[in-house]
């Protein structure tokens, strides 16, 4: 192979595919949404706030209203002496948005029932918010009619909430906050990223070829170099213009961020869920019982439980589960695994677009090479999971899907002689792989006027 008609069919590709339209807008466009998906989502937060409700009451029942207290967004409004069918057909005669109408104390289920009526739907945030004050208020009647003493102090001290802390041993004895969830985050990033990569990439250097043939241009270059050279110079010229893309993807990306917060302000970006929010999401998601302010024995058991149970903060865990990471062994790992799991499918894509002459015929012989490639990327979705189970640990190893898989493991910890067995595995198969779709191409990109099959291709690699 010449090095130097090589080096020019690199440089060829390289310039070829940077200076078209689409990359240069697929470059610039991709940041722009990356940047979006992270952004948006906290403007959501930061905007969706419900519009303040006031909410008429109807208490037939006494054991309520005290536990109605006007927040942010409601505010609840008590109203005596009328009748709920009298209200509901006027609700703004009377001043509220809402009506909430609860029955008479049931002595036998020692319970309420409570209806809503507005012109438009509540929002689920009110309504979840109002559920749980009635439930709140019915837990309290049914602890004070128990007629058992001190019942509401005997509850808090018996309620738990242990949260298991996950700590990681180095071989020197440190230990370190070792959190599942980020783990979980890094592997299906990794892996989801590689995938994209390598079916982007190869796809584009199948198109590159496909068109390179179908207007003949082939014919020409191949009269002043090699099949060969010029299949491995396409393939190192769309991997160049990958590596590219991907660096100028990751410092526009960060560039985008650093401007989109210091205009909304990093307090607000990373806060946008305010204090109120996160009072009312903790009584969806865990409403309990609903407790006097003035009890003294049940701070000082609050006290205590949080002192027992003190722990970093969700931020704090993070970093220091980041920091667990192996990041130089992980960029390499990347970079390698990226590097010759799309060398081992570029030149399998480069040998089926040397057999045909427009992209409809690839179908067919496409499929059979997608496969693994799709195979290995549900296995990395789920490799949090299990990441030491059989299934994963043997997707990680076969070549074709160990580019995805092995890096969805990277995170949670491999070691070091499966990482080069599964780097040998990968790099031993793509020089087979190359050398068989070298054959192939050297036949195929001459063949005009027939659509090839896998038999064909078959033939071709005996001749």
């Amino acid at each position: 192979m010449n090095i130097s008609k090589l080096g020019i069919i690199i440089q060829r590709e390289y310039l070829n595919k940077v200076k078209k339209k689409s990359f240069l807008l697929i470059t610039f466009l991709a940041p722009i949404l990356f940047a979006a998906l992270c952004i948006i989502p906290s403007l959501i937060m930061m905007g969706a706030k419900e519009e303040a409700k006031k909410v008429g009451v109807i208490d037939r029942s006494g054991i309520v209203t005290p536990f109605l207290e006007s927040g942010e967004t409601i505010e609840y409004v008590f109203l005596e002496d009328v009748l709920p069918e009298d209200v509901k057909t006027d609700l703004k005669g009377h001043g509220i948005d809402v009506l909430l109408s609860i029955s008479e104390l049931d002595g036998e289920q020692r319970s309420v029932s409570a209806d809503c009526y507005s012109e438009k739907p509540l929002g689920m945030d009110a309504g979840s918010i109002i559920e749980n004050r009635i439930n709140d208020a019915v837990e309290a009647y049914r602890i004070k009619a128990s007629g058992v003493e001190n019942l509401e102090e005997i509850m808090a001290g018996v309620k738990s909430n242990v949260h298991l802390h996950s700590y990681t041993i180095d071989e020197s004895g440190k230990e370190s906050i070792s959190e599942s969830g980020v783990y979980m985050v890094i592997s299906m990033v990794l892996g989801m990223a590689l995938y994209m990569f390598i079916a982007l990439f190869c796809g584009m250097v199948m198109s590159s070829v496909i068109e390179e043939k179908s207007s003949r241009v082939v014919e020409v270059l191949v009269s002043s170099v090699k099949a060969t050279e010029l299949m491995f110079g396409k393939i190192i010229g769309v991997a160049l213009v990958a590596l590219t893309q991907f660096l100028l993807w990751i410092v526009l990306t960060v560039a985008i961020l650093g401007v989109a917060m210091g205009i909304i302000g990093k307090d607000k970006f990373m806060g946008s869920i305010g204090e109120d929010q996160t009072a009312q999401i903790t009584e969806m998601m865990a409403p309990g019982v609903h407790m006097p302010e003035d009890m003294p024995s049940l701070e000082s058991l609050t006290a205590a439980a949080d002192a027992a149970t003190a722990e970093p903060s969700g931020l704090q865990a993070v970093f220091s589960t980041l920091s667990n990471i192996n990041v130089g062994q992980l960029v390499i790992s990347f970079l390698l695994f990226f590097i010759f799991g799309y060398l081992l499918y570029a030149s399998l894509f480069a040998a089926i677009g040397s057999a045909v002459e427009n992209e409809g015929d690839t179908q067919q012989l496409q499929i059979p090479v997608t496969i693994p490639l799709l195979i290995g990327f549900f296995i990395a979705i789920y490799a949090f999971k299990a990441p030491d189970s059989s299934l994963v640990f043997w997707g990680s190893m076969i070549p074709f899907t160990s580019p995805i898989v092995m890096l969805a493991r990277l995170p949670f910890g491999v070691p070091t002689w499966e990482l080069i067995l599964s780097l040998a595995l990968l790099i031993g198969t793509f020089a087979a792989c190359a050398w068989l779709s070298a054959k192939i191409y050297k036949v195929g990109i001459l063949m005009f006027g027939k659509k090839s099959t896998w038999k064909d291709l078959l033939k071709w690699l005996k001749q």
